[in-house]
């Protein structure tokens, strides 16, 4: 499985936590200089280990999202933030990182696409280095609009997150959500969009996001009646949301060869035990919602645990939390 959307991992079949990224989220107050000589620690677990097969793409088994990446309205995002993101994924890159998700929706207002455009911009700078272009995966998420109603609309979407990533071929080309429920016979014109976009090689592979169990089986079905893989599918994956979708999701991936994105994995930081009531994250995303102030009281026993675990296996409560063996492992 894989975790998206400012933090990516990949799930093999038999583990339900993997190793995952680092959030974009707070890099306003790192000092540059701390990014500059920062490292990362020998036991984050996705070091040393082979990359994990998506499709036809060979990727780490930590991907890295950027959701944030131009938000200004959810993560307040600002411009002057760009030398402090560039030197975070710069640090990804030099530890391995090869899988970078993305949307053509992140990004508000006239900053529309700026996520793409960054992360283009991003990989292009990386010319000469330990590691190149060609190393580098791009995911990137079709935003359903009630506007793209024909496949050549979505087709023309591809056109113009490739323009924004400055590349010729995207890695992964994924729905970013269902119209199932509200617009079905979109939603089939979208999935004729991802098969065009497919045939006409702008992507290497295709995927979903935001898809329950049976949508999930169904595009599958579809896919593949056109001789074409699904490579991945994202689902909001954490200790905070295990319900019996989610398992159902990753009994279907894993049966069918489907890769699984899990999002999310930290809980929007919820799970990183750093938080309480009265101390809440910064940022306007935190600042206008009740939502950290409505669940952390419930978290209380979960994090307690955690944390004694966690001192037990000296790491982290993070690392714990997408480390390699899942929590009942640990108990």
């Amino acid at each position: 499985m894989l975790m998206a959307s400012s933090t990516l991992t990949l799930l093999t079949p038999s583990a339900y936590f993997s190793p995952s990224s680092f959030t974009p989220q707070s890099e306003a107050s790192v000092p540059s200089s701390l990014l500059k000589s920062l490292k990362l620690p020998p036991f984050w677990p996705w070091q040393n280990r082979k990359k994990v097969k998506m499709g036809p793409l060979s990727v780490s088994p930590m991907g890295f999202g950027t959701w944030a990446w131009g938000n200004q309205l959810l993560w307040g995002y600002q411009e002057s933030m760009d030398s402090d993101l560039q030197r975070v994924f710069n640090l990804a890159v030099e530890n391995g990182v090869n899988l970078f998700d993305t949307a053509d929706s992140y990004g508000t207002g006239r900053l529309n696409g700026q996520s793409e455009k960054l992360l283009g911009k991003f990989i292009k700078d990386l010319q000469g280095k330990e590691q190149g272009q060609d190393e580098i995966v791009i995911a990137t998420k079709f935003a359903a609009y009630p506007w793209r109603l024909t496949p050549g609309q979505f087709v023309d979407a591809c056109k113009a997150s490739m323009e924004r990533l400055q590349i010729e071929q995207i890695g992964i080309g994924q729905l970013h959500w269902s119209t199932a429920n509200y617009a079905p016979l979109q939603e089939l014109a979208l999935w004729d969009g991802l098969v065009a976009m497919y045939e006409k090689g702008l992507v290497r592979a295709v995927g979903v996001s935001n898809y329950g169990p049976k949508q999930l089986v169904k595009i599958h079905e579809y896919l593949t009646a056109r001789g074409i893989p699904l490579s991945c599918a994202q689902v909001q994956f954490s200790l905070l949301s295990m319900g019996e979708d989610q398992f159902e999701i990753k009994k279907i991936c894993d049966s069918l060869g489907i890769r699984l994105i899990a999002y999310s994995p930290l809980g929007l930081g919820m799970l990183t035990g750093k938080y309480t009531r009265s101390k809440l994250p910064r940022g306007p995303r935190y600042g206008s919602s009740f939502l950290f102030r409505q669940i952390l009281p419930g978290l209380k026993p979960l994090l307690s645990s955690l944390e004694d675990i966690a001192q037990r296996r000296q790491k982290t409560i993070p690392q714990l939390v997408m480390g390699d063996c899942s929590v009942s492992r640990l108990l």
